[in-house]
């Protein structure tokens, strides 16, 4: 995260892992709709009630959190003590293991194979242990946008040990229109917001999904870590749920016509492997001669254009690209990527 926040900023993003900001004056939000009062709001009901009714939930499920990176903090800080050990996907998402790192686990991995890095039941049951207290996922999978769908998802439940499942990107599956993982079984424990898919990041509308006991569990660390959440924010959050169907217009037509830039992309060339994209905004190419981070630093200094070193997933040798963009930043990104491929031959 450290490192994705430095980079000099560049025109064609496709570091980038979301869709274009959201502009809230394309909704009827006026400054009443904003009211502060100066005093927080304990577990401000009617953002509890409107992230209730999006996941077909109680509102005693829902815990409130700044972003999806505050709910997976939260959610693990409540889940994993020192010397726990706790199974991860491989790759995945570093700040999820930098959490992890934080909070004293030991940690164990299971391998997502290439080209696809679809969800193995078979592969988590393999690397479990005894002594698995945790085991933590993605869905749909950062870096690589893969899908998992219920029937799988039943079979990692059924393992046995809980699962801290991020869903973020969960709703860039607009065709699968998938539920929640929590709705499935009461080893789940789920974290999302209305960053990625939605435009939304800077508000900071995330949350967790868990049983009763847990979430007040989570609560009680909510209120040790920030105390309440900003007034401002849970009330644009609440605006944002009730108008989600305008905040997400055109964007499953956008990501559709991109996705097929980005296969089109791929599938001509020689130099990289990659699986078709059909679900998400990220892509996880292999590159199969050459340094995915030389790439990287060829692109921002020659070509105005940045992707994501897969090391930073734990697989050096492949780099993320995210096509959530304006259909015509991508389709130039991606013509700067391949001229940047065409350079390092």
């Amino acid at each position: 995260m450290h490192w994705a926040k430095n980079q000099p900023p560049v025109t064609y993003a496709l570091s980038s892992s979301e869709v274009p900001h959201f502009a809230l004056d394309r909704l009827p939000l006026g400054l009443a709709d904003l009211e502060l009062t100066g005093a927080s709001f304990y577990r401000y009901p009617p953002l509890r009630d409107a992230i209730a009714e999006k996941e077909g939930v109680a509102p005693d499920n829902v815990v409130a959190a700044d972003g999806t990176s505050m709910a997976n903090m939260l959610a693990l800080a409540a889940l994993v003590a020192p010397g726990d050990e706790v199974l991860v996907e491989q790759p995945t998402y570093e700040p999820l293991l930098a959490v992890l790192g934080f909070l004293g686990a030991k940690l164990t991995r299971f391998p997502r194979c290439r080209p696809d890095f679809a969800l193995d039941p078979e592969a988590v049951a393999g690397a479990l242990t005894p002594k698995t207290k945790l085991i933590v996922l993605t869905n749909l999978h950062n870096p690589s946008g893969a899908y998992a769908d219920e029937a799988v998802l039943r079979r990692i439940a059924a393992l046995g040990p809980r699962v801290l499942i991020d869903e973020v990107y969960r709703d860039a599956a607009f065709a699968e229109r998938p539920r929640s993982a929590f709705l499935l079984s009461d080893r789940f424990v789920a974290t999302n917001s209305l960053t990625k898919v939605y435009g939304l990041s800077g508000i900071r509308c995330g949350w967790i999904l868990a049983e009763p006991a847990l979430a007040e569990r989570i609560w009680r660390l909510n209120e040790l870590f920030g105390v309440a959440q900003v007034h401002a924010g849970e009330r644009l959050g609440c605006f944002a749920l009730a108008h989600l169907g305008a905040v997400a217009a055109g964007t499953p037509e956008r990501l559709a016509r991109n996705r097929a830039l980005a296969n089109a992309f791929l599938a001509g060339r020689d130099d990289v492997e990659c699986a078709p994209m059909v679900h998400g905004i990220t892509a996880f190419p292999r590159l199969l001669s050459g340094d995915p981070a030389a790439l990287d630093d060829l692109l921002r200094t020659r070509f105005d254009t940045g992707i994501v070193p897969g090391r930073w997933f734990g697989l050096a040798d492949h780099f993320r690209i995210g096509v959530g963009g304006p259909t015509g930043l991508v389709e130039e990104g991606l013509s700067r990527l391949g001229r940047a491929l065409d350079a390092m031959r």
